[in-house]
């Protein structure tokens, strides 16, 4: 095994952030993605690898080394991918971009709380959760880079890893009816976001094909789980997901049948 081997799921953020660095650095082929269908049971040799952990993605060195965790992964194919790192030399900025990063697990969770909320009661609470967490990204970049499209002068480490996630907060507006508030406290943050879905090495999903596949998200079965009353998962590889029709948006009134959602 001459590459890294990176065991993934395509559509998965945390999967796509990998590609995006490698996108930046014009690497593309220095690893081996093996795709991994989560609709089905882990390989067991797979499964022996990460010492019966499931979470991916997963990088396996050329020595056979196990290496976890969607961040770690990236840094260490940063640090060993190209002649230069994408995250910041100057340490006091690499610290800024750091504590931006360190955000991160807090604005995914509120993210896919909502998508998974089956109670309306709670989806006040909720999207108010979702709006907290858009306004102290805006605080920060507004308290550490002023008024620049990114976080410093180019689309970075802190951009590859909160990208894959704007990204999939597509199935927010789609199934919440969720975005920011056209008013001037989110404008900082409603540019990052949009200078980062627009960045060229951020390419590799669309918003029809996460609506699609995070159909079941919606529905309250994450990870490829099966919905109650349903045979096939939304994340299937057959059909292809731009061969089904689009799914209904009333995520709270409405579970579509796998027919209704093209997966038969």
């Amino acid at each position: 095994m001459e590459r890294p081997v990176i065991h993934h799921i395509p559509a998965c953020p945390f999967s796509q952030r990998l590609e995006i660095l490698l996108a930046l650095k014009g690497r593309q082929g220095a690893v081996t993605f093996h795709v991994v269908d989560i609709t089905r049971p882990r390989d067991p040799e797979l499964l022996h690898k990460t010492r019966g952990t499931t979470a991916l993605p997963v990088l396996e060195t050329p020595g056979g080394q196990v290496i976890k965790e969607s961040l770690v992964i990236l840094r260490y194919l940063d640090e060993t991918v190209g002649p230069r790192p994408v995250r910041r030399a100057d340490p006091a900025e690499h610290a800024v971009e750091n504590m931006l990063i360190l955000r991160e697990a807090g604005f995914a969770a509120a993210g896919y709380r909502l998508i998974m909320n089956r109670d309306r009661s709670a989806r006040e609470a909720l999207h108010a959760a979702m709006l907290a967490e858009f306004s102290a990204l805006d605080h920060f970049l507004c308290d550490h880079s002023g008024a620049q499209d990114y976080l410093f002068n180019s689309f970075g480490l802190a951009e590859t890893v909160f990208t894959p996630l704007f990204m999939r907060f597509w199935f927010l507006d789609y199934y919440e009816d969720f975005d920011l508030p056209p008013n001037q406290a989110f404008d900082r943050v409603r540019a990052w976001r949009s200078a980062c879905l627009a960045h060229p090495a951020a390419g590799q999903v669309t918003r029809e094909e996460i609506v699609k596949l995070y159909y079941d998200y919606a529905m309250g079965a994450g990870n490829g789980a099966l919905v109650p009353g349903r045979a096939r998962s939304s994340f299937a590889f057959s059909p292809h997901w731009r061969d089904r029709p689009w799914p209904p948006r009333d995520k709270y009134n409405t579970a579509a049948t796998d027919a209704e959602l093209g997966l038969t």
